[in-house]
């Protein structure tokens, strides 16, 4: 069963691997056109990296545990009736859905900040302050 996971993970790090050349390409292409999406790199500022890396938090963990959620499956699958065997997987499955659950529950509550307030948490700005 661990040859079964280890090839799975592999090809998942293998097919994530391959995209990553396009990406750089796509992203090469863009800032020489100047893409609005990427934005001038001369004004990249403290609350951008902030609302990037909480947008990339919350993509890596809603990926992350989706994979748990899959390899708790794949584990039930191949438990082959051993009680102890079906049970871990079980609790993995369980860990999975309940990590899933949070990660949308904190989309959803940036979500609703930015409802209630007027702050995106996911497109920060710091107002300034005149005096």
């Amino acid at each position: 069963m661990k040859k079964i996971i280890n090839s799975i993970w592999t090809s998942a790090l293998m097919l994530g691997s391959s995209a990553v050349p396009v990406l750089a390409v796509e992203r090469q292409i863009d800032v020489q056109k100047g893409a609005a999406g990427l934005g001038n790199i001369g004004t990249l500022s403290l609350p951008g990296l902030i609302s990037g890396l909480i947008k990339l938090l919350v993509i890596a963990a809603a990926v992350i545990f989706f994979f748990m959620l899959v390899i708790g499956g794949i584990k039930w699958i191949l438990s082959g009736g051993d009680k102890a065997k079906t049970e871990e997987a079980r609790n993995q499955i369980t860990a999975a859905l309940v990590g899933l659950v949070v990660v949308f529950a904190a989309w959803a509550i940036a979500q609703l900040i930015d409802a209630l307030f007027g702050v995106n948490l996911f497109n920060l700005t710091i107002p300034e302050i005149k005096g």
